[in-house]
């Protein structure tokens, strides 16, 4: 069965970094563009992120440039987003998906407070 599994999210203080892991299953992944959305409460979801199959290419959105890096290890089906320089603002329940969309996972929650 098709699957995402989202972790390595947490508390962290403004300022710190934390490294979100998506693990999926090879269905999804295999030949497919990764992304990283992100839900906060009372908002609707939104992207964040995005890497080519190959991970030659990347993309983000404008107010995570330069602190988010995507990447993706292709021989353990699994995505990540390194988050650095975090703010109040960015504190969200993560998730992964491919482009084609798959079933979403269950995300992982991100907190950024003092």
């Amino acid at each position: 069965q098709a699957q995402l599994v989202e972790s390595g999210g947490g508390l962290v203080q403004p300022g710190g970094s934390l490294r979100l892991s998506c693990a999926a299953s090879g269905s999804i992944f295999r030949g497919n563009v990764m992304a990283w959305f992100r839900q906060a409460p009372g908002k609707q979801r939104e992207f964040v992120a995005q890497i080519t199959p190959n991970a030659t290419s990347t993309f983000y959105r404008q107010s995570v440039r330069g602190r988010f890096t995507i990447s993706r290890d292709n021989g353990k089906n699994t995505v990540y987003l390194q988050m650095n320089s975090l703010k109040p603002e960015d504190a969200a329940v993560y998730y992964c998906n491919s482009m084609p969309f798959a079933s979403w996972g269950q995300g992982t929650q991100v907190t950024v407070s003092s």
